[in-house]
């Protein structure tokens, strides 16, 4: 195993891990993630980390996916101490490994900037809701500032080797609205105490159209 392939499996997850679960991203996953209902579909589930803010009493369902199989065994320990039997594989958005219009919601924090292909993702995640089910979203990505964003442009190279994958660049809302979602923004704005070249967040819901 080289020292790349070492530092993504061993070094960087603990490391993504601890950095996601800082007191002012919980505080923006609080206020997103009890927004969920009916058969949840969390992309990007890790550890667990968002598991402890459902509403148990809106959630039916729950299921989610991680490429990471190392951060598998939180996630299920998560659910089981909310009593629930959840469905929760190793795999990867491009392919989701659930039938057409099997959920209500889909939730994804911090989890668009390091999928290799996010248009694919967005089309899955389309295809997994229900007409009228609602993603929910809370990510990082290319700030509105021209000069924080050539800065972004400059870091991001070394950026992703170190973050495993992570881009700094990507469009979040726009990126929904092109995937055929109805948005509703939530919030945006910088981060505090973060740099701001990786501080631009957006949160917000987007709705699958149809009844």
């Amino acid at each position: 195993m080289g020292l790349q392939q070492w530092y993504d499996s061993q070094i960087m997850p603990r490391l993504i891990t601890c950095a996601c679960s800082q007191g002012q991203f919980m505080k923006r996953r609080a206020a997103l993630v009890p927004l969920a209902r009916g058969d949840v579909f969390e992309l990007g589930c890790g550890g667990g980390i968002n598991i402890s803010f459902y509403d148990g009493e809106r959630v039916s369902s729950y299921a989610g996916i991680d490429p990471n199989s190392r951060l598998l065994d939180g996630s299920r320990q998560a659910a089981r101490a909310r009593g629930w039997s959840a469905d929760i594989l190793e795999g990867v958005g491009e392919a989701i490994p659930f039938p057409d219009r099997r959920f209500d919601t889909v939730v994804c924090t911090f989890t668009l900037c390091s999928v290799s292909d996010p248009a694919t993702v967005l089309r899955e995640v389309r295809r997994i809701l229900r007409p009228g089910g609602q993603a929910l979203f809370l990510e990082h990505g290319r700030a509105p500032d021209a000069s924080v964003a050539r800065w972004q442009d400059r870091i991001e190279p070394v950026w992703k080797r170190l973050a495993g994958g992570c881009h700094l660049t990507r469009p979040i809302s726009s990126a929904f609205r092109g995937a055929g979602f109805e948005v509703e923004p939530l919030g945006q704005g910088y981060m505090a105490k973060t740099p701001r070249f990786a501080g631009w967040n957006e949160w917000g819901m987007a709705r699958r159209p149809g009844i």
